[in-house]
């Protein structure tokens, strides 16, 4: 049903796959998503009002790309949908779902802070997890931990 309402909205090329499961997930191209979530708040026949999860993914140097999910729930209908996007991860754009939903706000923070991935649009895109001067992404997977920080030994 909800599938049908977006390729009604936005014709057949707005999903770029589907993956089966517990929750169907839809992928997007990135430039989309924003467009795409605004008509799925808004929309009065599925009405998803609450982002519930945001997550960052990063397939590694070899694959060279990042995903991200976003788990979406209509608290009045029930439903359930998550939309994924997949982008390159030499220059990690996307564009922000904080304005649409404010649950958006500290996890595109935790995944700039975490994976480097910078979101366009964003209010106040800064670390929220390390401090400010910290040297790289820490969940990326080409991460090099620094030895030392302010004087403190780092690894364990």
């Amino acid at each position: 049903m909800i599938k049908q309402l977006i390729i009604n909205a936005f014709g057949e090329g707005i999903i770029d796959g589907e993956i089966g499961g517990l929750m169907p997930i839809l992928v997007i191209e990135k430039s989309k998503i924003v467009a795409l979530c605004e008509f799925l708040k808004s929309n009065s026949s599925c009405y998803f009002d609450s982002l519930s999860c945001l997550t960052a993914m990063d397939n590694g140097v070899e694959v060279g790309t990042f995903e991200i999910v976003y788990n979406l729930y209509s608290i009045p209908y029930g439903h359930k949908l998550a939309l994924k996007i997949i982008f390159d991860r030499v220059e990690p754009k996307v564009p922000s779902v904080s304005n649409i939903w404010h649950s958006a706000n500290w996890a595109e923070r935790e995944a700039f802070d975490m994976y480097g991935i910078v979101f366009k649009g964003h209010p106040d895109l800064r670390r929220i997890l390390l401090p400010e001067d910290w040297e790289g992404h820490p969940l990326k997977k080409d991460y090099i931990q620094q030895d030392i920080y302010h004087g403190i030994t780092v690894k364990y």
